[in-house]
This record gives C-alpha cells, sequence and structure tokens, in this order.
C-alpha cells in the first residue's frame, strides 16, 4: 500500500468516527433581527458579525446552520436558541 492510499484511509475512517452534528436555525415570523444576533452572540458564542451574517442567511434562505458539533454538546445550545423562542433543531 502506498504512502498517498494509507493517508486516503486515514482520512475517510477519521470522518466516518467524527461524524458532527449540526443546529440548524429557521426562519419566523415572530423574531427581529436584533433578538437574532443577540442569541445566537450568546448561546453560540458567535462573534457579532457571524451572527449578523447566519441571522441574514435564515431570513432570506429559510434556514442555516449556525452550530456544528458533537450531540452533547449541541444539546444545551439549541434548548437555549427554542427557550429563546427561536426555531431551531439538531440535525
Amino acid at each position: 500500500m502506498s504512502t498517498i492510499e494509507k493517508i486516503q484511509e486515514d482520512v475517510l475512517t477519521a470522518e466516518e468516527v467524527g461524524t458532527n452534528n449540526e443546529i440548524v436555525l429557521y426562519n419566523d415570523d415572530v423574531n427581529t433581527f436584533d433578538h437574532v444576533i443577540d442569541t445566537l452572540i450568546r448561546v453560540c458564542q458567535h462573534t457579532s458579525e457571524q451572527a449578523e451574517q447566519c441571522a441574514i442567511l435564515v431570513h432570506y434562505k429559510g434556514k442555516c446552520t449556525v452550530k456544528t458539533g458533537p450531540f452533547d454538546e449541541l444539546k444545551p445550545q439549541c434548548t437555549q436558541l427554542l427557550e429563546a423562542g427561536l426555531s431551531a433543531e439538531i440535525i
């Protein structure tokens, strides 16, 4: 087995094991841009620029992945987003 084949095999194995989940935020007609931005900064530790970009994507595209990681880390953050009145789920 060549070195390149071995590296490719190792990368594929790592990707399969390290499967991350995503918090997807959905658009609604209730929350203001400021509320969404402030909540993303507080809950997901986004910068103001990241939070603003996510809010714009949610508004125009209908949804946006706002955080990725292991389910155990995302669950409390998703719960906080829901408690703040936002529409989100972990996929």
